[in-house]
């Protein structure tokens, strides 16, 4: 299951990657930044299965290091204004962040998964990238914000 599991991170990653890079060529919206953490959200429902029951407090650390996480990716989202649209700065370092988060997760999978069993290990993990998107999100819903009231104030100047 190690190597399934590593290659189903790895494809994540580029798929990541791949839709970063793909909206950082069209203008961002509000939607856009909050819909993921919504729809991921749906993904709580597999602790309503016996086999992704944890302990409450595994959940509640594995939150907060996703929190911690989230920090070199909200450092490297930024937004800039371009033909009176806003768009999400390509990052140089966003891919080095991300291959280095992917390493470190497939790290403390291996080594949480020789503790706990794979369900729970799976749930844990879940519940660690959730702690991950969420801040960043709203750091980005914040930034964009921000860029949209400046926007705002140049379009009332001209």
């Amino acid at each position: 299951m190690t190597i399934v599991s590593t290659i189903v991170a790895l494809c994540m990653a580029l798929m990541v990657f791949a839709v970063r890079m793909r909206a950082s060529k069209k203008p961002a919206s509000v939607k856009k930044i909050i819909l993921p953490p919504v729809f991921m959200s749906t993904g709580f429902v597999m602790f309503l299965l016996p086999p992704f029951h944890v302990p409450v407090e595994y959940a509640i650390i594995a939150f907060f290091v996703g929190m911690l996480l989230s920090y070199p990716l909200i450092a490297t989202s930024r937004f800039e204004i371009v033909d009176n649209d806003i768009y999400l700065k390509r990052s140089k370092a966003f891919v080095f962040i991300l291959l280095g988060l992917v390493l470190l997760r497939m790290i403390l999978k291996t080594y949480i998964g020789m503790y706990i069993n794979y369900s729970e290990t799976a749930g844990l993990f879940f519940v660690l990238a959730y702690g991950m998107i969420l801040p960043w999100r709203i750091a980005m819903y914040f930034g964009y914000l921000r860029v949209q009231r400046q926007l705002d104030d140049e379009t009332i100047l001209t």
